[in-house]
């Protein structure tokens, strides 16, 4: 998987229809939906703008009144083809006067999307995953350190009768980690599930 590391736009023209087709890196269906508001008001002229976002538990899209599967879904099926995530698409559409047809806005949102892809830079998508681990008070500078070793990020600690870090790293790194610290720490710790408090 793939994530944009900034937007991108193309504009394609067909039969006096302009298509501008756009992609930008987006976290929420919130972001996607103030972008979406922005656009509509950059094009107040447009006859159609339509979209998909793909997002982590936040999906969706929009033919905006263009036929049913004509426009949301080809624009879809590139970013899935191209391993896209965490993206915008918008196509804008200017009316030329002449009706494509059903094939015709297929190919013409897909390849705006396509055209648009053209000048992307992607970065790859590095899952992450969180650990929660207790240890005693006098082994956390020493876990600490491990984690800066390890570029991880403490995103909650609780001090009870032992001091209790919550840590996010990537996900092909957590096994390493855990045993490093395992042995770092000459076996006192302790794994807790995320969502226990001790």
């Amino acid at each position: 998987m793939y994530q944009l590391k900034s937007a991108v736009s193309a504009e394609i023209e067909i039969k006096k229809s302009r298509f501008l087709g756009q992609l930008y890196p987006v976290y929420s269906r919130v972001e996607a939906q103030a972008m979406l508001a922005q656009i509509r008001a950059q094009h107040p002229n447009a006859v159609h703008v339509c979209w998909v976002l793909l997002c982590e538990g936040d999906s969706g899209l929009d033919d905006d009144g263009e036929p049913s599967g004509t426009a949301a879904k080809p624009m879809y099926n590139v970013l899935v083809h191209k391993a896209l995530f965490n993206v915008l698409a918008v196509v804008v559409r200017y009316w030329g006067g002449t009706k494509l047809g059903a094939g015709g806005l297929t190919r013409a949102y897909g390849q705006a999307i396509s055209d648009a892809f053209k000048n992307a830079e992607l970065i790859a998508i590095e899952i992450l995953s969180e650990i929660k681990l207790a240890i005693q008070f006098a082994d956390e500078s020493q876990l600490r350190r491990l984690c800066e070793h390890y570029q991880a990020n403490i995103i909650a600690t609780d001090y009870t009768d032992r001091a209790i870090l919550q840590i996010r790293l990537k996900e092909n790194q957590v096994d390493a980690f855990y045993n490093e610290a395992h042995n770092l720490l000459r076996g006192n710790l302790e794994k807790l599930a995320i969502d226990d408090v001790a």
